[in-house]
Formats: C-alpha cells, structure tokens, sequence
C-alpha cells in the first residue's frame, strides 16, 4: 500500500481529493525523470541551456545559438555589418530547431548592438534573442536592441557563500528606478548608496526587487516581460547590479527578485511573440493563448523546451547575479486554466476539480525543486490569492515546494475594514482571527500593503485613512482629528499584522512612513511625468513633519520582532479579547501585545491573565516620539496581582491604562 503524503496526513479534509494530489506528485516525479535522463544528470544539468544558447565568447572566437523550429534563415545583423544580412553571419541549421553561428574574435566586440533577421515560411522579422542577457534602448528612436557584453574585466563577486537570514525574513519590497526623490528613472548604483543604507537603518534583512527582467513599458512596473535573461538597462549595467547586490550580501541584506514566469508581453520584435513565425512556440495555442485580463501571452508548460527556458532562466539568476530566490508573480494565474477570474474557492473541491493546469503545477514544483538544489537555503515565495493547499508545504510532504506563500487575504481584509466599518465595529476577534488564519504546515509573508495597493486605481492604507488632509495637516502641531485617527489606526494596523506573522513580514518602500499619493509610471495620460513614479525620502526625513513618526515606529517596531530569537516560529497565545470593548491581547515568548481599538474609550486597570511576574513596556503606539498623546507612563513596571482562583493556572493578573486607539508591547523582566 502506498504511503500517504503528509499534505494530506495533516489535513484530513484533503482525503477525499488525495488522488488528485498523488496524481500532481506522481506527475513531477515523472516529468523530472523525463528531463534527467532517469537520474542520468540532475535537474541543475538540464537547466543550463543559458550558458548554450545565446552569445558566448570562446577560446578562439564567439559562438552564437538559438532555438527556433519554425525558422528557415536566421542572420545576426548589428553594428558590426551595418544591420545587413550577412552570410558571414548567417547562422546554420544544427538540427532538432537549434541554429548555430560561429565567428572569429575580431567579428564582434564588447558593446556591441546586435538583432536576429528570423526568415520563416512566406514571412521574416526582426528579432532580439530570446537567450539575450543584455537588452538596451536606444534613447532617440526608442528601438531596443541586443548588446553584447563581455568586459575585459567581468564583475567578480566580494561576498561568497552568502547566507539568507530568516529569522525572521523581514522583506522590503522595492523599485530600483522609483526608489529616488528626483524625478526620474534612479539606478542600480544610486539605490545602492542612497536607499539601501536606509532599508538597514530601517532594520529589514532581505530587499525584494521588483521589475528586474526586461521589459519594453516602463509603466507596466516590470509586468510585460521581453527579455527573461536580461537585468533592465534602464537602471544601469549587469555589473552595477550585481555590485549591488554584492554590496547587500556583504551588509547581511539578502536580495530576492520578483520574477515573471506566469506571462510575457506580446511584443514580437522586444519579446518572444511571434519569434520565428510560430505564435505558440513559447505559448499556448488557441483559447489558452492570451492571458484575458492582462493582455499578454501565457506560456505553454506543457512542452520540454519550454521548461528548459524557463527553469534556466531560474538558474541563471541563482548563479549569475546571485540572488538568494524568487517571489514568484501570479501563481493563481498560472494554476487555473481561468487564471483565476471569477472564482470564489470557497472549499477544497474547487482546487481539484480539473480546471487546474497540471502542466504550470509541475512547472512549479520542479522550479522549486531546482532552485533549492542550485542554493539550498534560497528562498521562494509565491503570489497565490486561491489558497491552493500544499503551495508552501516540500515536495517530498506532497507540496509544490515553496518556502512561503503570500497572506494576501490580509491588505484585502484591511482594505475591506476600512472602507465598510466605522470603527466603533471594529472587532478583534475578527481581524485576529484574519491576520491568523493560515494553514499550519505552511509559512506565509504577512503584509498589510505591497505595491499592488500602491498603484494607480487603489490606494494605500495611509490615504484611505487620512485621503485629502494628508495634503493640508501634516504639518507638526497642525494636525487634525482625520489625521491624529490615521497615524494611530497606521501604526496599530501595522503592529498586529506584523506581530502575528508565522514566516515573514513584508513593506512596500515607503510605505512604512506613510508615502503620500499613489504609484503613477509616466505615460501619455499624465504627459508623461515621473511626479509620482518616485519616493519623497524628504518628507520622513523632515523632523517638522508628521511622516517622521510612522518611519520612527516602523524601525522601533522591526526592532522589537528581531529581539526575540525565531520570533516567527514562537506560538501566538490569545489572552482575551472583548468585541465590546475593542480590546485584543495575546503574547509570544516573554512579550505581551495589548490592542485597544476602540476610537474614544481608554480603560482603566484593564485586567489580563499572564505568567507571574513584572513586566515593562517596549513599544508603546501612543508615545509622543510616534505622534501619540503620551499617556502611557512607559517608565512603570507593571507586577502581576496573585488571585487564588487561578493559582493551579500559574496565571496573575496584570492590571494596565490602555488609551483609547493604542497599542503596547509588554516583556516579562527576567
């Protein structure tokens, strides 16, 4: 008899579809022995095809490859031959849909610009390679081009053997080109010495760059991928990334991408479209073809070679660039041959009930697999809004194998408090129940906000709570009740979101301070203007502004989560909550987190059943020095009061001031 998954040994409501999950499991395995040769080489080995095809230099020369079946004639045209078909440079036919063009030393040199000429059967085009590991824009004509890039001098990395640190992974979720206060488009070098030192004085240990691979419209914040192998140039060269990136591993900051595996632009020319003639080389064919909502195509995992494109292009970022993992973008779209629109998922049978694609959830799972055999204590998170179970559980458990899932039900949640409730409703049990609500066997990243709330056509959680004074009353001394209420509710929201995490917590650049105004990329509707596709560093930096409080709460509270060793896996305790009284408390380790979310009762001698002892305030929402009122006199250590019913509990009472719309820490003296 076969031995039952975990997955499904841990959850028994999972039994009834544990076909369906051994089915899925089976069904790895098998495509993994499929593209191994039987174990003949590792999934590593299969997923090199980027030090193959593409552009290399060799010993005496250069060495040029592609995969393209439809194609009849490829030429590589560039500055080198005045972009003309040349049959010096005309590629030959080496069999199973690979081209191959060899050339001397002196045929091409570094910074060069290059295309593909793809002849096909009564058509040809223009082509950028779709293994082309740098990708420039020209500024005038806006045309983008391949560029070869071999320096004499290759960037050689300072920092080996870097160790992600996870505990726990506190993620700052950034922008290389919007990370500065000019408007304009920043880069590598300039997020280095100007926003990194901020993210560690912050107290984060892990950035999460998004928008990375190449894509040809700046506004589609790295969405539209064309170039999978190519790090943007817009923000400058592959070795001011990887100096970057060098530079963060050497200050104990790891550095994930987010990477976009789950579509491609439609781009023929930029991208992989139409590459040779054939629109479903990369793609799937038919209905499947485009993504219906995001206008794109959606790539076919169902074939080997598409697999191997994209698992090397995993690879390739692990061992070229060195990033220590991926948060994967749009796993729902890529798991549902709906991508998810218009389903509720309201009970396990809506996860297996044959509207999956097998094809992209073994895709993820051998990505997954693969990338923890590359580097072993990478790190992947998945963008999953299903909750599909098992996403985050390992492989051999019966899972996809990623290390964290996204709780994305939480900015939802928030969101949905804020504009439904006044807050004289808000409950508790309710939004503890929700910042909590997760499978056991899975880690998840908590967040209230990501950039997704950031964008133009939403808002932040800053804005929906303070909207238009923002503008007028954040002035020192000048603020009004809107925007008194909005620093509060600010600071508590993030407080019990963060507090609660079982993995890891994640912040959008900037919103930690409470960036003012939305995420607009310049084009054609705003003239074209980069006013808000940048951050205002000079507002939390001001001492006479009110932003400085939420930026100095946000540090103070990171720091009390990291001075609790594996804060993340300590057990979340409820001590009591009362909906009428708006009063949440529960504790982790030797702290206590007090919630007082009602707008206008402050409580006197609030009571809570703890261990004996004495304990003293480590945060306090309500401190002056974070825009509160002061009434916590945080210098009182507060001793338990013995009461006999409970003496079989080792349970006393600490008796505390809790001020109307506040939160506190509390930590049991040793």
């Amino acid at each position: 008899m076969e031995k039952t998954l975990k997955l499904v040994k841990n959850d028994s409501w999972l039994k009834p579809f544990e076909s369906a999950i051994v089915g899925r499991h089976q069904y790895a395995i098998d495509k993994e022995a499929e593209l191994t040769n039987n174990g003949k080489q590792t999934l590593s080995d299969f997923a090199s095809g980027y030090l193959y095809f593409g552009l290399h230099r060799t010993t005496d020369g250069w060495v040029f490859r592609e995969w393209a079946p439809n194609a009849t004639e490829i030429f590589l045209v560039g500055t080198f031959n005045d972009w003309k078909e040349d049959e010096n440079y005309k590629l030959q036919n080496i069999g199973n849909g690979i081209w191959e063009l060899k050339l001397n030393s002196d045929s091409i040199n570094h910074g060069d610009l290059y295309k593909l000429i793809v002849h096909w059967e009564n058509g040809c085009g223009e082509r950028i390679p779709a293994w082309a590991t740098r990708v420039v824009q020209d500024n005038n004509t806006r045309i983008f081009s391949a560029q070869v890039w071999s320096p004499e001098k290759p960037y050689k990395f300072k920092k080996k053997a870097f160790k992600p640190s996870t505990d726990p992974l506190l993620i700052y979720e950034c922008h290389i080109g919007m990370a500065q206060q000019e408007e304009k488009v920043g880069s590598y070098t300039e997020f280095k010495e100007k926003t990194l030192p901020r993210i560690i004085k912050e107290g984060y240990n892990c950035i999460q760059i998004m928008a990375i691979q190449e894509h040809p419209y700046y506004g589609s914040f790295g969405y539209h991928v064309s170039s999978f192998f190519a790090a943007s140039s817009r923000f400058g060269t592959p070795d001011e990334l990887k100096d970057l990136i060098d530079t963060a591993h050497s200050l104990g900051i790891t550095v994930i991408m987010d990477i976009v595996h789950s579509h491609a632009v439609k781009n023929e020319v930029e991208g992989l479209g139409n590459f040779a003639g054939d629109p479903n080389q990369y793609f799937y064919p038919g209905a499947r073809h485009e993504h219906p909502a995001w206008d794109s195509l959606c790539f076919d995992y169902g074939k080997n070679e598409v697999l191997h494109f994209l698992l090397s292009n995993c690879k390739y970022w692990l061992e070229e660039y060195q990033f220590d993992g991926f948060r994967f973008d749009g796993v729902t779209s890529m798991l549902y041959y709906s991508h998810g629109l218009g389903e509720a998922f309201v009970d396990y049978g809506d996860y297996y009930n044959g509207h999956e694609d097998d094809n992209a959830i073994c895709y993820l799972t051998l990505a997954n697999k693969l990338i923890h055999e590359v580097k072993s204590k990478a790190i992947t998170v998945a963008e999953e809004v299903s909750g599909m179970p098992g996403l985050a559980v390992p492989f051999e458990d019966g899972g996809y194998g990623f290390d964290y899932r996204m709780a994305m039900n939480i900015p939802d949640y928030w969101i949905k408090v804020i504009k439904e409730k006044i807050d004289e409703d808000w409950k508790p049990s309710s939004l503890f129940w929700e910042v909590t609500n997760r499978r056991d066997d899975e880690k998840t990243i908590s967040y209230v906000e990501s950039h997704d709330q950031a964008l133009v056509g939403d808002k932040t959680i800053i804005f929906r709570l303070i909207d238009a004074d923002m503008y007028w009353h954040m002035q020192k001394g000048d603020e009004n009740y809107v925007v008194h209420r909005g620093i509060a509710l600010h600071k508590m929201i993030r407080l019990v979101t963060a507090s609660t995490i079982n993995g890891g917590y994640l912040n959008f650049m900037g919103n930690e301070f409470g960036h003012p105004e939305w995420i607009d990329f310049p084009r054609e509707g705003n003239g074209w203007s980069y006013k808000y596709a940048r951050r205002q560093w000079d507002l939390v930096d001001n001492k006479n502004l009110a932003y400085h409080y939420l930026g100095d709460f946000d540090e103070a509270m990171i720091r009390v989560i990291k001075s609790i060793k594996n804060f993340q896996a300590t057990s979340i305790k409820e001590i009591w909550h009362d909906d009428n009284d708006q009063i949440l408390a529960f504790e982790r380790g030797d702290l206590v987190f007090v919630f007082n979310f009602s707008p206008k009762h402050s409580y006197t001698d609030y009571g809570f059943l703890v261990a004996p002892g004495a304990y003293e305030t480590i945060l306090n929402t309500d401190n002056k020095d974070f825009g509160g009122n002061g009434l916590v006199d945080e210098s009182m250590v507060h001793f338990t009061n013995v009461d006999p019913l409970y003496a079989k509990e080792k349970k006393e009472w600490l008796k505390l001031y809790v001020p109307a719309r506040s939160a506190m820490v509390l930590r049991k003296k040793k």
